[in-house]
């Protein structure tokens, strides 16, 4: 798995929406919140998704861009991103390409709930580890928050 410190890899993927996306584009400019969980639409990952929506503001306040990555189909990731109306790009990765390049395949194949804070440099600044969906939110809202 990729650890702190580390430069994020790079990828150049689909969203939710069909448009194209690059980890790149923020670097420089944004920090990253790049969220991985297991499966849209189960109680965990809801929970998940809409506490990161929620603190949207925060997370913009500190030049942060939220994104999450599921092994989910293109468009159960849409889907999942219109119910919840989440204002971050929502990344369908049914091959699990992006997921096994973070190291974070977990059982059945789906996404072990990871989370990393990726700095402006594009260096891991932190990583969450924990099934709870909580942590996820308030630990790297607390590191976007104390700054770079």
């Amino acid at each position: 798995m990729v650890a702190v410190g580390d430069p994020a890899p790079e990828f150049q993927v689909q969203d939710s929406e069909g448009k194209p996306f690059q980890l790149a584009q923020f670097r420089g400019r944004k920090r990253v919140v790049l969220y991985f969980f297991p499966k849209s639409f189960t109680p965990g990952c809801d929970l998940e998704a809409q506490a990161f929506r929620d603190q949207i503001p925060t997370f913009e306040g500190k030049d942060t861009q939220i994104v999450g990555v599921s092994a989910d189909s293109p468009d159960v990731a849409q889907a999942f991103r219109q119910k919840f109306k989440l204002p971050f790009p929502v990344l369908p990765d049914p091959d699990r390409k992006v997921i096994e390049l973070y190291g974070v395949k977990g059982t059945m194949g789906l996404a072990k709930r990871t989370t990393f804070l990726i700095g402006k440099d594009g260096k891991v600044e932190e990583i969450v580890e924990s099934m709870r969906p909580s942590p996820h939110v308030e630990k790297t809202l607390a590191r976007v928050s104390q700054g770079p």
